[in-house]
């Protein structure tokens, strides 16, 4: 087996995993039967957050089974930095794994709060408020660096600059949710670092 097709198996296995934690989680979370709204995220963060999603699973797609299909955007990585790429993807089953099961039946996927949701500060979201989206960062980061393109990581890091924006829409739907308590929560941690500056 060529290093091209290693990385090719490892990256459709990592990601499978992963879309494996996905489904059954969303599948979960639409047990309740509530019709989700992406109207309030807006149609300037909605559409080029969904068309790069898209660009990106196309790209993606394309490359695991047709590689030569994404030589026009491939870049001369080396292997031991697709392999980290293949390793951050462990990371985000792991990460994904942990912030859905603690995130529970409140999945969704857009700034929308479910009507039963309840407040989460459990497991990864006791230190950051936004687990999901760093996971997602992950994923980004490995797609990249294994298929080693710069088109699916230009998808990505649009996918990922949307998701920035749209999150002060999101918080304060938690606010007008949660109230004071999702404020107190806010007060004591950072959107995506677990780490607080100043």
């Amino acid at each position: 087996m060529t290093a091209d097709n290693l990385f090719r198996v490892s990256l459709f296995t990592t990601l499978g995993l992963l879309m494996t934690v996905v489904a059954y989680h969303r599948l979960q979370a639409a047990k309740s039967g509530e019709p989700i709204s992406r109207k309030d995220e807006g149609l300037w963060i909605g559409l080029p957050l969904r068309l790069a999603g898209l660009g990106m699973w196309i790209g993606t797609f394309v490359f695991l089974i047709h590689p030569a299909g994404m030589q026009w955007s491939a870049m001369p990585f080396p292997d031991w930095l697709r392999w980290t790429g293949i390793g951050f993807g462990v990371l985000a089953i792991a990460l994904m794994y942990w912030t859905l099961t603690n995130l529970g039946k409140n999945l969704t996927d857009t700034v929308v709060t479910r009507v039963q949701a309840t407040f989460v500060s459990t497991g990864p979201y006791r230190w950051v408020r936004h687990p999901f989206y760093v996971t997602i960062l992950l994923v980004m980061v490995s797609v990249t660096l294994t298929t080693a393109n710069w088109f699916i990581g230009l998808c990505g890091a649009i996918v990922m600059a949307m998701l920035v924006i749209r999150t002060p829409i999101e918080e304060q739907k938690l606010i007008d949710k949660f109230g004071e308590e999702y404020r107190t929560y806010m007060g004591r941690t950072s959107r995506f670092l677990p780490v607080r500056f100043g």
